[in-house]
């Protein structure tokens, strides 16, 4: 079982490629990483070295790893944090070749463009491109809330909403839509939902979310592991709602160990165990997709 994961690698902590290698080596998968950055550690901090790859650099890396064979034996193409809008634009072509050659391979868009706090963090031009070119091509999007507006237009507040607009951008391409940080009127105060909606027939889906306690901490590249956990959790065979709260589950225990240590990046070589079997489990409840 192969995963190429093509997204930001930095030297220092664990975002992009950093937070998603190990994670799912850990489930006993093999990761084709392709990097679209080479930095010394996130944004944030005081310094920062290193640069966005340049394109033609990128798109021999994907070449070269067609050579190999990597897209035959892939069973999922992961994608996060593009860098510039070239980047994108060869992510897309390389998706396309790659379903072309091998059917059955599915996509998994982590459309990495921004949050509710900070807004769109990347170059202007690549959020049209990521919503118009990569999550048609997508299998599976992991948008956080902040995302999840921007890629459907509108603004969603209850459970409602998010399966009506899910619903809509099914219609334009991924069959599964997973909302991470997920903002919705009557969630209980001290914790944080994640939604899944699948495409189970022509004209119905389904719907699920999980809460976990929030924990009061936000690093950076929370959204990376937990898209390499659902990957992983995927790939193993597990269905959308054990995927769901295996890597809900997985994201909490994380969590913990971080806040236990008291650091700004997650604890992620040491968290192994909770990420591989996190206990304790967060269910995913169905809800009404009516």
């Amino acid at each position: 079982m192969t995963v190429i994961s093509i997204q930001s690698q930095v030297a220092w902590g664990h975002v992009g490629n950093s937070a998603a290698i190990f994670p799912i080596q850990l489930h006993g998968i093999d990761v084709v990483a392709v990097p679209t950055t080479l930095l010394s550690n996130r944004p944030g901090y005081s310094t920062i070295r290193g640069r966005v790859l340049d394109v033609q650099l990128v798109a021999d890396l994907l070449r070269g790893i067609e050579e190999r064979g990597a897209v035959e034996s892939a069973r999922m193409i992961l994608s996060g944090y593009l860098g510039s809008a070239d980047i994108a634009l060869d992510v897309a072509d390389f998706v396309n070749r790659a379903k072309a050659a091998n059917p059955a391979l599915l996509y998994c868009c982590d459309p990495v463009l921004g949050d509710r706090d900070r807004g769109m963090f990347v170059r202007p031009d690549i959020p049209p491109l990521v919503r118009d070119q990569l999550c048609p091509l997508a299998d599976i999007i992991t948008p956080n809330h902040f995302e999840f507006e921007f890629l459907c237009g509108a603004r969603v507040t209850t459970t409602d909403e998010i399966v009506a607009q899910a619903r809509e951008l099914m219609a334009r391409g991924p069959a599964s839509i997973v909302i991470t940080s997920a903002e919705i009127a009557g969630t209980p105060d001290g914790e944080i939902e994640t939604l899944a909606i699948e495409r189970t027939g022509p004209d119905s889906v389904g719907a699920w979310r999980v809460r976990t306690p929030r924990v009061p901490i936000s690093p950076s590249g929370t959204g990376d592991l937990f898209a390499a956990l659902f990957v992983a959790a995927r790939v193993r065979g597990l269905e959308t709602p054990d995927a769901l709260s295996h890597a809900a589950s997985g994201i909490h225990g994380v969590l913990q160990r971080t806040a236990q240590r008291g650091t700004e990046e997650m604890r992620i070589v040491e968290s192994a165990d909770v990420m591989l079997d996190p206990k304790p489990r967060f269910a995913a409840v169905a809800i009404s997709a009516a």
